[in-house]
Formats: structure tokens, sequence, C-alpha cells
């Protein structure tokens, strides 16, 4: 009985690491996808519930967006813009940030308090 629920607890706290990414942020934005024509940088919460998608042509520059800012040359996303609430968040690379359905997270966002 106490290997049951052992390994149901095993099995519960894996599952909320494998749905959570990006510890101690807001949001994580994706690495570039390949969409046919188009590249994609899709912006997960904190439990991977998809809340934003930049779509640009495959020549496109998603720093140009306005829901993206970047850094200079190494170019890097610095900022995301909630193209909802318009709030930004400041966002940087970060060790274990983790995936949402297969794809690694480029950076971490946090607001910035703007």
């Amino acid at each position: 009985m106490h290997s049951s629920a052992f390994s149901l607890l095993a099995f519960l706290a894996l599952a909320d690491v494998a749905l959570s990414i990006c510890p101690g942020f807001n949001y994580g934005v994706t690495t570039v996808q390949s969409l046919g024509d188009n590249n994609a940088w899709m912006v997960y919460d904190d439990s991977c519930t998809l809340v934003d998608m930049v779509i640009e042509p495959k020549n496109g520059n998603p720093c140009t967006s306005r829901t993206f800012g970047c850094s200079p040359p190494p170019v890097t996303i610095n900022t995301y813009m909630n193209t909802q609430s318009k709030l930004v968040y400041a966002c940087r690379p970060a060790p274990g940030a983790g995936q949402c359905q297969g794809v690694d997270m480029a950076v971490c966002c946090r607001n910035d308090g703007h």
C-alpha cells in the first residue's frame, strides 16, 4: 500500500515539473519554430498555457514586432509586452527554463513594474 502511495506522489511531482517552466518568472518565450513559410515564437505562462504568439515571415524579425524587444548583438529577446494587458516584462535566458509542448524556452520573462 505504501509503495502505491509513493508511486502516485512521485508521478504527481514529476507531472508538476513537466507542466511548469521558468521558475520565478511569469512567462517563457520559445525558441523559433518553423511554420511553413513563417516562423513563430510562442509565449507560455509558468503552467505551460499558451498566452501569446508572434508569427513572422521566414525573413521577418521578431525584434521589430510590438510584442518583443531585443538586445544588441548577440541578439536575444529582452522584453515581452503582453498583447492583452500591455504590461511589459523583462526577459533573459534562465538555466532550467524547461519546455512546453516539447519546445524549449529561449528566455524567461518577469514583470519589471511597467
